[in-house]
């Protein structure tokens, strides 16, 4: 985005383009430098067609920098738009992330890995389209999250949100270490602490666990207890003894 914007500029200023007798940019030279964009040749000094000067104007409202010919309410609408400062985060993501220790480099090379460790959901959209041996995907329609169930099935493995409900820390950290190779088991059972006393999905999903109903849950209806300020029929007796409950999703 940086570079389309940068070009664009380019296109539609051009205080640094070369110019010609009255002092304007010819549509000769635009289009030279258009050219040469998508002719790139490491032998020319592109620095006399494209120069932009650099980005130290420091706004007055936000402090952000940008580059001289940007618009003085391009960042924050003239001081209207203002952002709450970022907080420290806590440790051990402070040190990690922070630090200047062979630790805290070894986790920003890898931090890739370490994220795989720990994420929630695996992606999916409506149609994926692979095109051979090409890294790279097509999706058409949506693209979502699948959080799947919070348990898994009996002859299933625990994947994704899953391992935050193994039972047993050890058991837990075994499953995390081994889903990336080149990562620090101190770094894994670090991070896995902090999930689990800090992050307030994890929290969620494991109230919501608890609360789930096992084999021997009852449904106790109360025909004489109907809410106040509630239509009465909402709340009419069965007829029957049995309760049928709809649960929309894949297989459970």
């Amino acid at each position: 985005m940086e570079t389309q914007r940068h070009r664009r500029r380019t296109h539609l200023d051009n205080s640094e383009a070369p110019r010609n007798r009255r002092g304007r940019t010819s549509v000769y030279d635009i289009r030279q430098m258009e050219q040469a964009a998508f002719n790139y040749d490491s032998t020319i000094d592109y620095s006399i067609y494209a120069y932009i000067g650099q980005m130290n104007i420091e706004c007055i409202h936000c402090k952000a920098f940008k580059f001289k010919n940007e618009t003085p309410g391009m960042c924050c609408a003239g001081g209207k738009v203002k952002l709450p400062v970022l907080e420290l985060p806590p440790e051990p993501l402070h040190s990690l992330v922070f630090g200047n220790s062979p630790t805290s480099k070894h986790f920003l090379l890898n931090i890739q890995k370490y994220n795989s460790c720990f994420q929630m959901t695996s992606f999916g959209a409506t149609n994926i389209i692979k095109d051979g041996f090409m890294p790279t995907f097509k999706i058409q329609g949506q693209i979502y999250h699948r959080a799947g169930s919070l348990l898994p099935f009996p002859d299933g493995d625990h994947k994704f949100l899953q391992i935050y409900f193994i039972d047993g820390e050890n058991r837990e950290l075994n499953k995390r270490y081994a889903i990336s190779t080149n990562t620090r088991r101190s770094i894994v059972n670090e991070l896995q602490t902090f999930f689990h006393q800090h992050n307030e999905l994890v929290k969620l999903f494991k109230v919501a666990l608890e609360r789930m109903p096992s084999d021997g849950h009852k449904i106790i209806i109360k025909a004489d207890k109907t809410p106040i300020g509630k239509h009465t029929r909402r709340f009419n007796a069965p007829t029957i003894d049995e309760v049928a409950i709809v649960v929309v999703g894949e297989q459970f």
